[in-house]
């Protein structure tokens, strides 16, 4: 028989997926799995459960119906200043890894190269590889997750098409600060490159921080898009609705990417999603607060369950360094430790690398119901006290 395709298949199960399974197995508090297990404000379900039942229940227009594109359009200006024309400059998908999927197949080239920072979100790869771009990594490293402006500077070339930046970060829970942001602005420059910007924890950062997109730099907003989620602003990870903003130019070709795939997403859930981004301002920063409540309650668990805590400056996600507790092998070997022998299930950071992976950390997830959070926290205490 012929082979599949050979770049996909060599690709084995996804980390999420081998913990997901360990922790159903033994019983285990799973915190590997990034989504919220409480659903999102019962005033959107009711929207997207009367759009059902009103209908139209058949095919929207390709690019998103008016109503959402609109209100990506007035999101854009109401939180970042920016001018956005819904008509043509704003895509609705099918989640924002398919955000991310067409983008990266729309405007890469055989041969292009890419730039992405590590650690990474597990779909970048295989993706840019798929579309026929050339990796370019450059290494954040714990504790502090630095940018080094020398490699990523070095890792630029005339043979760079983009680089893919990822802020609020997964899984390192870092905002990239504007002087991060305006250095990257004249890479882009330098090189005539592009940014794809993975904005989807943009409305889950802490301690009064700001998120900066990279579009409203000065000269950014003709190389930048950027991709948000509804799946993540309103703790739905299963509706799967994401939105692109990019000029005429970049979404273009990103659209016939999106056409050829899945052409479009359910109506009733894009009317829900455009009711839902024109809430209050309490709603996006009560998502915020509610969010950091829950980072520092499970915080102060596991410090005094043993371990030091990495700052988490946004997003689900809060690293340990597992070192201080005494645990001798690595990232993997302790995340099946705790699922097994503690019952609470993580995710080695070292998964999120490509070469030489660090092997003293672990990430948890955070946005769950603050009993669960403390029941693990707990197994954690007790299980390291006595071993």
């Amino acid at each position: 028989m012929k082979p599949a395709n050979t770049l996909l298949s060599g690709y084995g199960t996804t980390i999420f997926e081998v913990m997901s399974r360990l922790a159903i197995e033994h019983g285990a508090i799973n915190l590997g799995q990034g989504f919220p297990d409480e659903d999102g404000p019962e005033d959107l379900r009711q929207k997207a459960a009367e759009a059902l039942l009103e209908g139209p229940n058949q095919y929207p227009p390709m690019m998103g119906i008016e109503e959402l594109r609109r209100a990506v359009a007035d999101h854009n200006h109401r939180f970042y200043g920016l001018e956005v024309d819904w008509r043509t400059e704003v895509m609705v998908t099918s989640g924002a890894t398919e955000a991310l999927a067409a983008s990266l197949l729309g405007l890469i080239e055989p041969g292009d190269e890419v730039v992405l920072i590590e650690p990474l979100y597990d779909s970048y790869l295989p993706m840019v590889r798929r579309a026929g771009g050339i990796p370019k990594l450059v290494r954040l490293e714990p504790p502090d997750w630095a940018l080094s402006r020398r490699d990523l500077a070095a890792a630029f070339s005339q043979k760079t098409k983009l680089i893919l930046l990822n802020s609020p970060h997964n899984p390192a829970a870092k905002v990239f600060k504007r002087e991060d942001l305006a250095f990257i602005a004249r890479l882009l420059e330098d090189f005539d490159a592009y940014a794809i910007c993975d904005e989807v924890y943009e409305h889950i950062v802490f301690d009064g921080q700001a998120h900066i997109p990279l579009m409203t730099l000065p000269g950014m907003r003709e190389r930048v898009l950027r991709i948000g989620s509804a799946g993540k602003t309103f703790s739905m990870t299963g509706w799967k609705v994401g939105y692109i903003t990019a000029v005429p130019a970049l979404l273009t070709p990103i659209s016939k990417a999106h056409q050829f795939a899945v052409f479009t997403t359910p109506p009733n859930l894009q009317k829900a999603v455009a009711y839902g981004l024109g809430l209050g301002d309490a709603y996006f920063q009560g998502l915020a607060t509610g969010m950091q409540a829950k980072r520092d309650r499970f915080a102060a668990g596991l410090a005094a369950a043993g371990f030091r805590v990495l700052p988490a400056e946004g997003t689900y996600f809060i690293t340990v360094d597992f070192r201080s507790v005494g645990f001798d092998g690595d990232d993997a070997d302790f995340c099946r430790h705790i699922t097994t022998e503690a019952g609470v299930t993580a995710v080695p950071v070292g998964a999120f690398y490509q070469e030489s992976p660090v092997a003293d950390f672990a990430r948890f997830c955070f946005a769950k119901q603050d009993a669960l959070l403390d029941e693990a926290a707990e197994r954690l205490r007790r299980h390291f006290a006595s071993s």
